[in-house]
């Protein structure tokens, strides 16, 4: 199975970290999404968390199915875990989150950034949503501030907020393990695009800095790896590598000069394809809009809300 693969590569990526402190990492893969979720365990007990879980969902169907999270509930139900937490490191854009089923099956509070209530309202607002969507983050369980401790059994965990990409991003440094969501990619993929409605290339610089500012040996693991050149599939990397290696951060590039290519590359960029629906989803915490009076659920498109290429949407909608 996938979570046996994933348990081997981790083994030999980080097979010096055995530490009581330190977490143990698996992780598992999407690969319509390119995404990566990974369940952090105590080594001292049988407490854990569930960092960035993907919902399988075929846009053109509007079937939903749970083959990623199952993956997930048969590794945690086998090893004989306990969830404590289901975290979200932001309202992704690229795929929807499996935390509610996740939490119907395993347990675990949902927790993201407090920010969470900017990216509601902005979202808020461009899918026109009425009075009976909570704006005040409600649909989680557990809203983060910057810099608040938690615990996952004997491990002690810090929320960090790095916004730029959203405003609701937050990494979350567990022992020494850091999770990054989407503000950091491996090495030779560089760094999170800043153009979503909210986002904001400079802040994602100072985000972006205040990681590379930890210790150069905490064992950082990425949301998304797109294998340039063809290369094999990575998650793993440290702050000591990308802050020498990083494409879009090394020494040799400054704040204004990350910005100019930040926001250059992001003119590129097309929308993920799945930007629509997870954004509706995600902004709930993963649960989709209430069904209407036939008891189906909808999802909607805005027209020209969100646009090609890279482009802003209009002040008016943000």
């Amino acid at each position: 199975m996938l979570f046996k693969q994933n348990a081997m590569l981790i083994k030999q990526t980080n097979k010096a970290k055995v530490d009581q402190a330190n977490p143990q990492v698996v992780a598992f893969f999407e690969p319509n999404s390119s995404t990566f979720s990974y369940v952090v365990r105590d080594p001292s007990s049988n407490h854990c968390a569930i960092v960035d879980s993907v919902l399988d969902f075929d846009y053109s169907s509007g079937q939903v199915s749970y083959q990623c999270a199952d993956e997930i509930v048969a590794y945690v139900e086998e090893m004989q875990l306990e969830v404590n937490l289901l975290l979200e490191t932001h309202v992704h854009a690229d795929h929807l989150s499996a935390a509610p089923y996740l939490q119907q099956c395993l347990g675990g509070d949902i927790a993201i950034s407090k920010n969470i209530k900017q990216v509601q309202h902005e979202f808020g607002t461009l899918f026109n949503e009425g009075a009976d969507f909570c704006r005040d983050g409600s649909q989680f369980d557990i809203l983060l501030d910057h810099q608040e401790r938690f615990e996952i059994g004997g491990l002690r965990g810090t929320a960090i907020a790095t916004p730029g990409h959203t405003p609701a991003c937050m990494s979350f440094l567990i022992g020494d393990a850091l999770f990054v969501g989407d503000t950091l990619f491996m090495p030779d993929s560089g760094t999170a695009r800043a153009d979503f409605p909210g986002g904001d290339a400079r802040t994602l610089y100072r985000s972006i800095m205040s990681l590379l500012s930890l210790a150069d040996d905490t064992r950082m693991f990425i949301c998304h790896d797109y294998q340039p050149d063809g290369r094999a599939l990575e998650y793993a990397t440290t702050v000591a590598e990308q802050r020498q290696q990083n494409i879009h951060v090394n020494p040799s590039l400054d704040e204004d000069g990350f910005v100019a290519l930040r926001e250059a590359r992001d003119k590129q960029l097309s929308m993920p394809k799945l930007i629509l629906p997870s954004l509706q989803v995600n902004m709930r915490a993963g649960f989709f809009p209430p069904a209407e009076d036939n008891q189906v659920c909808y999802l909607k498109v805005p027209i020209s809300g969100l646009r090609a290429n890279n482009q802003k949407a209009p002040t008016s909608l943000i």
